[in-house]
């Protein structure tokens, strides 16, 4: 089933992988035992200092602190490799730590303590973990601790341990919603501030990333391009000579029904040979294209109108294709359509049942034009996923292997790009990214 749909795209979730946020856990979790050290050290300072007994109830608090967020910190060590998904031990962790800062300030003063400041600390922390709707979440939990403890403070439920200062309840009503009201635009614009630069962290991480692998592929590929074009060259001439004995065999010898046969075998492995050669040929240098201003959309229209007539197109497929209006590059349409299909044949090939495809074309920046191609197939293994592009490499059954890597070369030729992401099970997507026919000077490697 084909669906096709106007203009409109789809936003691609970003998402933190799990080995990226358990490396960051495993940070975290050294941190807090730095932070828990240098709480023993102070407690201890101070203990001696004033010459206080051990059974202080500020020291005892203090103290206790220390002890459960060490074995805390053993708990979390044996339990986060047994995890497959950690985001919400990484909630979990979080909460506790609010917690923690919570007792913190509360045996240290209260409404007077100077730790509030905590609290920003763990959601500056805490957004490099979770998403922005997480950080918000987390800095609302610790707002509403901090609400409570100075609303029980001030009605006296509550006695912090040291009262070397004022109270809440030593001031006005008014004041103490003002202090809370402070800390919550606080925190909420700390929040905000820093699961903003989280985030663009990530994302240029990861476009550094691609474009490290984008630049090895290209220096893998030229050279094999180099390597393939003397090799197909000094193999294609002895092998048309072959063909035309052979051809020259056939005519002149009496008619022979076993002789015939084995020489037709002989000429079409021969003519298979010679149209791998081309593909090869191709490959290590794509011909000069005729140039012409596309129009994204409808080209992509035209070519799934083909493409859903093709044999290899199961029929309880779906595609959707969704894309912006006005998107233009400059390519030649038959090297387009072929980037195109051969990513459609790969999407079609990784889907064994039912499953979808999912087409969209829009502006990411201004003059960058990003296709992308998602299936909901088996997904490409990580020692897979770094030779898909390799000639010759296919786990397919009658595969030649060439698909991808002539889609490559021909998209090296325009100076564009194109990505992978893939997980086990989880499907591929195929990004490309193309100049817009107006923006000529743009790199897209920046």
């Amino acid at each position: 089933m084909f669906s096709f749909q106007g203009p409109g795209v789809v936003d691609r979730p970003n998402l933190e992988s799990t080995v990226e946020r358990t490396v960051k856990l495993k940070r975290l979790m050294l941190f807090r035992i730095l932070f828990c050290m240098f709480l023993l050290c102070s407690t201890i300072f101070i203990q001696h200092g004033k010459n206080l007994t051990r059974l202080n109830p500020p020291l005892l608090l203090l103290y206790g602190i220390v002890i459960g967020v060490f074995l805390l910190s053993i708990l979390y060590a044996v339990i986060l490799p047994r995890l497959k998904d950690t985001l919400i031990f990484a909630y979990f962790q979080i909460g506790i730590d609010i917690t923690v800062a919570t007792l913190i300030i509360y045996g240290t003063g209260n409404f007077a303590s100077i730790f509030s400041f905590l609290y920003l600390l763990i959601i500056i922390y805490s957004s490099t973990l979770v998403d922005r709707k997480g950080t918000l979440i987390m800095a609302l939990l610790a707002n509403m601790q901090y609400a409570a403890t100075l609303t029980l403070e001030y009605f006296g439920m509550i006695h912090p341990f040291v009262q070397r200062f004022q109270g809440s309840k030593d001031f006005e009503w008014t004041h103490v919603i003002y202090k809370i009201g402070v800390m919550l635009a606080s925190s909420f614009a700390v929040s905000i501030l820093s699961s903003f630069l989280a985030e663009q962290t990530r994302v240029t991480q990861k476009e550094l990333k691609l474009m490290e692998e984008h630049v090895r592929r290209v220096e893998k590929m030229a050279y094999l391009g180099e390597l393939s074009a003397g090799l197909a060259h000094e193999i294609k001439n002895p092998l048309a000579s072959l063909l035309g004995a052979i051809q020259m065999m056939q005519d002149d010898m009496s008619f022979n029904p076993h002789h015939d046969r084995l020489m037709k075998i002989v000429i079409r492995e021969t003519d298979r040979l010679n149209t791998l050669l081309g593909d090869f040929l191709f490959f290590s240098k794509p011909p000069a294209g005729n140039l012409q201003k596309i129009d994204v959309g409808q080209s992509l229209d035209d070519i799934l109108d083909l493409f859903q007539n093709a044999k290899s197109v199961k029929k309880h497929m779906s595609i959707t294709l969704n894309y912006s209006k006005n998107l233009y590059i400059k390519m030649d349409p038959i090297h387009f359509q072929q980037i195109i299909w051969n990513l459609f044949l790969n999407a079609v090939d990784a889907i064994h049942e039912d499953g979808q495809i999912h087409v969209t074309a829009s502006v990411v920046k201004p003059g960058v034009i990003l296709i992308q191609i998602r299936d909901t197939g088996q997904g490409i293994s990580e020692e897979n996923r770094q030779q898909i592009f390799n000639p010759f490499f296919t786990t397919k059954p009658s595969g030649t292997g060439l698909g991808l890597s002539i889609v490559h070369r021909l998209l090296e030729f325009y100076y564009a790009r194109l990505d992978v992401d893939s997980r086990p099970g989880h499907g591929t997507t195929m990004s490309i990214r193309l100049k817009e026919a107006d923006a000529s000077h743009l790199s897209l490697f920046r």
